[in-house]
């Protein structure tokens, strides 16, 4: 499903008149066909693409608390997806009334309210997962509030992450920066005044070779993971709201960040089955739904195995018994008896991958300390080996000079 926007024109009285519609549909195809069926004649068909600062506004923490909110107090009183299209009726902004046409064309189209709100390509895959569990559970207005706590916190987590880096990163750019200007003027200084002696000459030589090796490594390896961090950072927003892509898949494969990422996956998408099971649907479209509350593939595989076991007859512990999943997670979950503990469980092992995931989290700020550190104490050290190699050349100037007033 895609947004698309189209320049149609209708007969009219007065003649042919152009206007411009959105379509919520498939493919063009799709909308040439829902044109024709009015009586219009298509001119162009273009997929809809938000602006820069549209999508910003769209992917702020901030605008997504605000329209939740909006839906769970209009929906005291009438239901969500009625609730939603009020607020999108409302809204007067034309830069907002743009990033809402997608699910008003949904709502339009009769689709329900979560599927709106995938529509806007706005939250990510944890928070619908717990809209759609509340709301496939008829309580979507109690959901919401967690829904808004899982944003919140994430948030938070993020500002931290954030915070961390730059002070990390202004320390390190101010280092590269001084041995990226500086580099060329000392070199050439040490290569003006290198040892007249034969064996003083050939150390010298050996020992400006390493120096200068050194900072190249130095400036190369700054330079390639700030080229690496930018380039992350760019693609999880431009991909937000997607499954899979390259990026994603290159940062799983870092050990921790790919572990606490899986933590996550889980906590989200077992506190969505929970909520699920609480809320009497049936646990196989629970699974299902669980499958897509995350954007980790181990994560989901594990609920899509977890689905095809149940389909095949296997009782619901043993069909959840399995990889990725600890030892410790693995034995509650083989000792269910009662369909009653399941949620329990869930919720139990919901709540133990998050705090692994706050570990986690905790583990990767102290190791980008560390490793930071490293390079400072590299840089620096470096930067003293110059000094010896200075005195080594002043040494040997100020040595020639006083040959040189001997004679």
């Amino acid at each position: 499903m895609q947004q698309w926007v189209a320049e149609v024109a209708y007969d009219s009285s007065s003649g042919p008149k152009k206007v411009v519609e959105s379509y919520y549909m498939p493919s063009s195809e799709d909308v040439r066909a829902a044109i024709s069926k009015k009586g219009g004649f298509v001119l162009t068909i273009r997929p809809h693409e938000r602006s820069p600062l549209e999508r910003m506004l769209a992917r702020s923490t901030w605008w997504q608390v605000q329209l939740l909110r909006g839906i769970q107090f209009r929906s005291t009183s009438t239901s969500p997806g009625v609730a939603l299209w009020r607020i999108i009726q409302a809204e007067n902004n034309p830069m907002r009334q743009n990033i809402l046409a997608p699910a008003r064309e949904a709502l339009a189209r009769g689709l329900g309210v979560i599927d709106a709100l995938k529509a806007l390509r706005a939250f990510d895959h944890g928070t619908i997962a717990i809209l759609a569990a509340s709301e496939r559970a008829n309580k979507l207005q109690e959901g919401i509030p967690h829904a808004i706590h899982a944003i919140s916190q994430k948030r938070k987590n993020t500002r931290q992450i954030a915070g961390t880096m730059s002070w990390l990163g202004f320390d390190v750019v101010s280092i590269v920066q001084s041995l990226f200007w500086g580099k060329g003027m000392v070199l050439k200084w040490f290569q003006d005044n290198a040892p007249k002696d034969a064996a003083e000459h050939e150390h010298f030589v050996r020992v400006v070779g390493n120096l200068s090796l050194t900072w190249d490594i130095l400036i190369g390896t700054a330079f390639g993971s700030g080229a690496f961090m930018v380039w992350c950072i760019i693609s999880f927003f431009l991909n937000k709201g997607k499954t899979d892509w390259p990026t994603a898949r290159v940062v799983r494969k870092i050990p921790l960040v790919g572990g606490y990422l899986r933590d996550l996956g889980f906590a989200d998408s077992m506190a969505a089955a929970a909520r699920m099971l609480r809320g009497l649907v049936p646990i196989d479209e629970a699974l299902r739904q669980s499958s897509e509350a995350t954007t980790v593939p181990d994560v989901a595989d594990y609920w899509k195995a977890a689905a095809k076991e149940l389909e095949n007859g296997v009782n619901l512990g043993a069909a959840m018994d399995r990889e990725p999943l600890t030892r410790s997670e693995r034995l509650e979950l083989a000792s269910l008896s009662d369909l009653a503990q399941v949620a329990t469980v869930l919720e139990s092992i919901a709540e133990m991958r998050a705090a692994a995931a706050k570990t986690k989290h905790s583990l990767i700020v102290w190791i980008a300390f560390a490793l930071t550190g490293v390079y400072l104490a590299l840089a620096f050290g470096s930067a003293i080996f110059a000094l010896t190699v200075m005195n080594m050349s002043m040494d040997s100037m100020m040595g020639g000079m006083m040959n040189g007033g001997t004679e």
